[in-house]
């Protein structure tokens, strides 16, 4: 958390209204903030240091071009945005109420402080609109003690969600609690949760802490709750309603204050259907569901993914070890069952391979460079060529369409002839695109 020389947090307030900046400047005071007003002649570098960004653009083209360099430079710096025209982009962007409630503006500034943490911490690598998002729906949440499920194939990085959204709530400084549904076994999966007396069943030589109480004030995680017995699921749908649990063993009854997150790569709507998995758990699980997209489905984000898991497999010297942007080619035309747990797996073997230097195709595993190959020539079962061309390269081709789009209007400003002939199409063509994906 950055702060100044009294301890108080940094808050930069870009308003052309230099009054109102000095009324906004006088109420982060009382709220003990450290307030910085934005001069005009000031450089990006002139605001480092700052937990949040408070602007107000009213459409002003120095405010909004000074936001633009302030993002550029620090893409994770919080901005709580007063007027409802701001044009930043790819960041958290929270919005303030009008007229200013003393609430909200607390609830924001603690959120922001929180995010730089979290930020250094656990980090949603990626710009692709399906990880955006994402992300603004983990802020939407962060602030209610809401059930939240989260949803995806197995390696998308769920749990990272999870922490994300605990690490943004007021329950940041209280224990976040996972535990796997699916990797223990029925007969002690409910200890596991609930607890148990000693002498509660054959081997319970001690007592034991369960994980809804090692959480308490924080959060757990169920992870794989789609694996959980039935019987189990009505024991955990008690605890959802009444907030209370009881040890194994124990007549006790104990109240708990945890948010529940679950998180399940299997269909639980068909597992409903199928009698696998209870309809009123599911309901009460998924009050906020989250999906977390699948590798394929954001190939744009491979470049950041790949430089930060070099940094992060990179040992002693990380930036020592790149790669080539024809190596990042094939590899986006992979389709990554696996998914990120599976590129996290191939950039730790390549920088044990190759510590240094820049990775080139020829570096990569085979199964990687075949994807380049036409089935023609290296797929012997035809329905197996079909099922990798349609269900993984149009959806590729579709999320590079939507990004370069989104890059476009970006680019012009949202102006649909510019971007038209950035693009190199017609302009009617690129009407039926931006209506196709829902752009705004």
């Amino acid at each position: 958390m950055a702060t100044g020389n009294d301890g108080r947090a940094k808050v930069l307030v870009l308003d052309a209204d230099r009054q109102h900046a000095a009324e906004l400047s006088h109420r982060l005071k009382f709220l003990r903030y450290d307030p910085i007003i934005a001069q005009p002649s000031a450089s990006p570098d002139d605001h480092e240091g700052v937990t949040a960004v408070i602007i107000d653009s009213d459409g002003d083209a120095d405010i909004e071009k000074t936001a633009s360099e302030i993002r550029a430079k620090h893409p994770g710096l919080p901005f709580l945005c007063l007027s409802s025209d701001s044009k930043l982009e790819n960041g958290p962007n929270w919005s303030l109420d009008l007229p200013l409630k003393r609430s909200q503006l607390e609830r924001l500034l603690g959120r922001a402080q929180r995010y730089q943490g979290s930020e250094r911490r656990h980090r949603i690598t990626g710009t692709s609109h399906p990880i955006r998002a994402v992300r603004q729906l983990i802020e939407q949440v962060a602030d209610f003690d809401t059930n939240v499920l989260i949803t995806g194939q197995s390696g998308t990085g769920k749990e990272l969600v999870a922490r994300t959204i605990h690490d943004l709530s007021d329950r940041a400084d209280k224990p976040f609690v996972p535990i796997n549904c699916g990797a223990i076994p029925a007969d002690l999966l409910e200890s596991e949760l609930f607890g148990h007396q000693k002498g509660a069943f054959t081997g319970a030589i001690s007592a034991r802490t369960g994980r809804f109480e090692l959480a308490e004030g924080g959060t757990l995680f169920l992870d794989e709750i789609g694996d959980m017995s039935v019987d189990m699921q009505v024991k955990l749908l008690r605890v959802l309603q009444e907030r209370t649990f009881e040890r194994v063993g124990s007549g006790k009854t104990q109240a708990c204050d945890v948010h529940i997150i679950a998180a399940t790569h299997k269909d639980l709507p068909a597992a409903v259907e199928n009698g696998e998995f209870r309809e009123d758990l599911y309901y009460r699980l998924n009050v906020f569901p989250i999906e977390m997209p699948p590798l394929f489905k954001r190939v744009s984000d491979l470049p950041q993914l790949l430089e930060e898991l070099l940094i992060c497999h990179g040992g002693e010297q990380p930036g020592n070890l790149r790669v080539s942007a024809e190596a990042v080619q094939v590899l986006a035309n992979y389709s990554w069952p696996g998914n990120i747990r599976e590129l996290s797996n191939l950039v730790e073997r390549l920088a044990i391979i190759k510590p240094e230097g820049i990775i080139e195709v020829d570096d990569l595993p085979a199964k990687y460079r075949e994807a380049q190959k036409t089935p023609g020539e290296e797929m012997n079962n035809v329905s197996e060529a079909l099922q990798l061309t349609e269900a993984n390269l149009k959806d590729c081709l579709q999320t590079l369409e939507q990004e370069l789009i989104t890059q476009a209007m970006q680019a012009s400003k949202g102006v649909v002839a510019k971007a038209a002939r950035l693009l190199n199409m017609r302009r009617t063509t690129l009407v039926e695109k931006i209506g196709k994906y829902d752009i705004a």
